[in-house]
């Protein structure tokens, strides 16, 4: 066991609610199961969607969630890693978990936690599966953590299933080739549960869909030639979507960037493939997307006269869609980067990229990271 800590976590919440837990990644499902059935399976007390993928699918699971708040439906989000606080987490109608209502469901659910020996990963989502039964949503959006298949968000029963995309990512956990990720990430499919994916490249896509088929769950691909007029501002992200259900969708997302407006179709697409109870209508599904809340992604704030871009790009694909967007933004100069990684990132290839784009830069370590894994940017 290793104690949690402010300066390992940055928030000092966690060491309230989890003061003693193990802090390394573990594979399974069946602690996090046995945890459930101890405080009566509150995962199964709603609807669920899931969602995975490598890169963009905490904006589609927040877009999600704020189009179903706008049906009237009590929604939850649980998404990771957090920003400032842990209540980030755990969104109910979009807004953070209150602090003594987290503290109550922790103390609520710490035996069942502590007894099956869960890692911080796990008993985070226990608590927020918990704490959805306990504020009584009607419907949670789940994102998966690490890979898909043994991630321990993977207990869940779900309406509906996505993939956002497969890149090189967490590599020492879910392999080295983009086809041993993408069967990790696969292995959320359920036997069938609709599957949607905004996957682009052939190899990957046949090996998702193959798995569908195996499943019986049926099978949506998001076509990139569904999103047009795309047009990439300092506030928003406009394009026009084409869909079966509601025609031509012209839509205005505050997530900024070309990659947001092909997240926004995915979450489009989930939703269309609700129910008729809990499906949206054309006009919540204009308005949850551009409602979103989601911060450090291409964030841009003016602070002080000076604009910022704040954003979590940790691998190369996601740098990639980062420089994009700094090049249709045309910022003003001179571009100053201030650029800290953690050491197990494949920061050798994502540094060149990014510095190409700066005037001048910082490297510098992330206040939180966990000794094992702090970058030194003078090596």
């Amino acid at each position: 066991m290793e104690r949690l800590s402010g300066s390992v976590f940055a928030d000092p919440l966690v060491a309230r609610l989890f003061p003693v837990l193990k802090t390394e990644v573990q594979w399974g499902l069946e602690r996090t199961e046995k945890a459930l059935v101890a405080l009566g399976d509150p995962h199964r007390a709603y609807e669920t969607l899931h969602v995975g993928g490598t890169n963009g699918k905490g904006s589609v699971t927040t877009t999600v969630g704020s189009v179903l708040q706008e049906t009237g439906l009590r929604t939850g989000v649980y998404t990771s890693p957090h920003l400032c606080t842990i209540r980030e987490r755990i969104l109910v109608d979009g807004t953070p978990i209150g602090e003594r209502h987290l503290l109550q469901y922790a103390d609520e659910a710490a035996s069942a936690i502590i007894d099956n020996g869960l890692s911080f990963f796990e008993a985070v989502t226990v608590l927020a599966f918990y704490t959805f039964a306990k504020e009584s949503v009607g419907i949670g959006v789940i994102e998966v953590g690490l890979g898909g298949r043994l991630d321990a968000t993977n207990v869940v029963h779900p309406e509906v299933t996505a993939i956002t995309n497969v890149a090189m990512d967490h590599a020492g956990y879910l392999g080295g080739t983009l086809e041993a990720i993408a069967r990790e990430k696969a292995g959320i499919i359920k036997k069938g549960v609709p599957l949607v994916t905004a996957e682009s490249s052939l190899p990957i896509l046949d090996l998702i869909r193959a798995q569908a088929e195996e499943l019986g769950a049926p099978f949506c691909r998001v076509d990139q030639t569904w999103v047009q007029n795309v047009q990439v501002r300092r506030k928003v992200t406009e394009l026009v979507l084409s869909t079966e259900r509601w025609g031509d969708l012209e839509l205005e997302t505050p997530l900024i960037g070309h990659h947001q407006a092909i997240n926004a179709a995915l979450a489009v697409s989930i939703v269309g493939h609700l129910n008729d109870s809990v499906r949206p209508s054309r006009g919540e599904v204009i308005k949850g997307v551009s409602s979103v809340v989601h911060p450090g992604r291409d964030d841009i704030r003016v602070i002080n006269g000076c604009t910022f871009v704040l954003d979590v790009a940790h691998n190369m694909a996601g740098v990639e869609s980062l420089v994009d967007t700094i090049d249709r933004l045309e910022l003003p100069r001179p571009l100053v980067m201030l650029v800290a990684v953690l050491e197990d990132k494949d920061w050798l290839s994502m540094l060149p990229l990014l510095l190409s784009r700066a005037d001048a830069a910082f490297l510098t370590h992330a206040p939180a990271a966990p000794l094992d894994r702090q970058w030194d940017p003078v090596v």
